[in-house]
């Protein structure tokens, strides 16, 4: 043991920082902040040096020669900047070309009253505040589309499910408005999500604030947070906002996820509902005649990665210390980034999906005749026209798709004098009958609020327009 020991630390040496440690935990966390924190760093860098000079805690010419370095620094490829034992992290590396630029002594001055900690959790709300705004906006222009959907097809009658079963007569613009009502919750998370991580934990420094006369709301400005997190333990120590945004990416793509899922079902061949335009689909590479509508597959897939970076996000903040940890830190960061930008791949794929395909109205209608799913409506005629209760009316269609399945016969293809037979001590006109098999007739009748009656969707539609105004 004691010659394996001997021999590793000869490789990896005995002072900070190990060859192992570098490889496997500096530069991969140095490559990390450089491709998301380089932007933010020099916003927090330019408005902390301002206000440090609006205080009088530096000149202004001191601030004016910090500033210039700041800005000849923020001009480097970031592609050119690597990894350097001599710099323990992408921060103090900067710091030293700011250095070389207007000498160290000055560049360190911009650091008064300023510590990793507060600069660090600022850089991660600066980011996650531009990725939850990007996934708003996508998101609100999904919402539109499937708004329009929802109104091409409020009299497109299509079979409901309940258990994955054909359960009742709808129509396309009322399942359409549901997948919207469900988004727009899911964006209002989102926005909820950029209200609090929208907060400057600038001035909290490592914990406890500073003994300089700095001023916290000014750099909340500069930086266009919409205040503070004015707590400084709280500042360093919270980690909701990054569970709240992983809640909202969570939800968003799981119930995103289930719609998506689906749609693959109707564009499947047996069903037959929806046709993906060509420009989203893939043709077997052995089997011409297939139409793969590979981009909701993929969508699907994706969805189910966002929300799995999101859980990773979870559980590592789960059960750790409250205060500064890295847990929540480099380690965690890259989940977020990497959730948001899957989840707008999703968005907008699904954007481009749904503008496009084509709903087939005409096999809707037939499968909505099918499986008996108007036979509620039979029970429901029973009730409320011929004075029948409704437990007995429920019992007596009951037995009449029975009768009608074991005869191997859709509702629409029984007699109204069988059916009679069958009810006994009731007896249905023709054109009772006619309309019970009608789904057309049976969605006519749902007029309750929130019900798929086309005027029904077309006022809810129109509501959900005036909110968007």
């Amino acid at each position: 043991m004691v010659l394996l020991k001997d021999e590793f630390e000869k490789r990896d040496g005995k002072h900070f920082p190990g060859k192992m440690y570098i490889e496997e935990l500096l530069e991969p966390v140095f490559y990390d902040q450089r491709e998301h924190l380089f932007e933010a760093m020099f916003s927090i860098h330019k408005a902390h040096t301002t206000m440090l000079s609006e205080q009088d805690i530096l000149t202004e010419a001191e601030a004016n020669e910090i500033l210039r370095g700041i800005a000849q620094v923020e001009k480097l490829d970031k592609s050119t900047l690597h990894y350097s034992p001599e710099y323990e992290d992408l921060f103090f590396l900067v710091e030293s070309k700011i250095g070389e630029i207007i000498g160290d002594e000055l560049a360190g001055k911009m650091h008064i009253a300023k510590s990793r900690n507060d600069m660090g959790e600022a850089m991660y709300r600066i980011v996650l505040r531009d990725y939850l705004r990007a996934m708003v906006k996508e998101s609100d222009i999904l919402y539109r589309v499937i708004l329009e959907k929802a109104e091409e097809h409020v009299e497109t009658i299509m079979p409901a499910h309940t258990h994955t079963q054909p359960a009742q007569p709808t129509t396309f613009g009322h399942y359409m408005l549901a997948i919207a009502d469900n988004l727009s919750r899911d964006i209002q998370r989102l926005e909820n999500a950029f209200s609090t991580v929208n907060k400057s934990p600038m001035g909290a420094a490592a914990i406890t604030t500073t003994g300089f006369p700095i001023n916290r709301e000014r750099v909340a400005e500069l930086l266009e947070f919409d205040g503070l997190v004015e707590n400084s333990y709280d500042a360093i120590a919270t980690g909701d906002y990054l569970i709240e945004s992983a809640q909202a990416l969570i939800s968003m793509m799981t119930n995103m996820g289930r719609w998506i899922q689906e749609l693959l079902r109707m564009a499947s061949k047996e069903v037959g509902l929806l046709r993906v335009s060509d420009a989203y689909v893939q043709i077997s590479s052995i089997m011409p005649q297939k139409r793969n509508p590979v981009s909701i597959e993929h969508s699907r897939a994706l969805s189910s990665s966002v929300a799995g970076e999101g859980l990773t996000v979870l559980h590592m903040i789960h059960n750790t210390p409250y205060g500064d940890i890295n847990d929540t830190e480099d380690d965690l960061q890259p989940h977020l980034y990497e959730g948001f930008r899957k989840g707008l791949r999703v968005i907008r794929l699904m954007t481009a999906v749904l503008l496009t395909m084509e709903f087939n109205e005409e096999r809707a209608l037939q499968q909505a005749r099918e499986n008996m799913i108007t036979i509620t409506e039979l029970a429901d005629v029973l009730a409320r026209d011929y004075g029948v209760s409704f437990r007995k009316a429920h019992q007596k269609a009951s037995i009449v798709a029975r009768k009608a399945t074991s005869m191997e016969k859709e509702l629409y293809e029984v007699d109204v004098n069988q059916l009679n037979e069958w009810l006994k001590d009731v007896e249905i006109s023709e054109e009772d009958w006619q309309k019970i098999v009608d789904p057309r007739s049976f969605v006519e009748k749902r007029k309750i609020t929130g019900g798929p009656n086309p005027k029904m969707v077309k006022g809810m539609i129109e509501a959900r327009r005036k909110d968007l105004l």
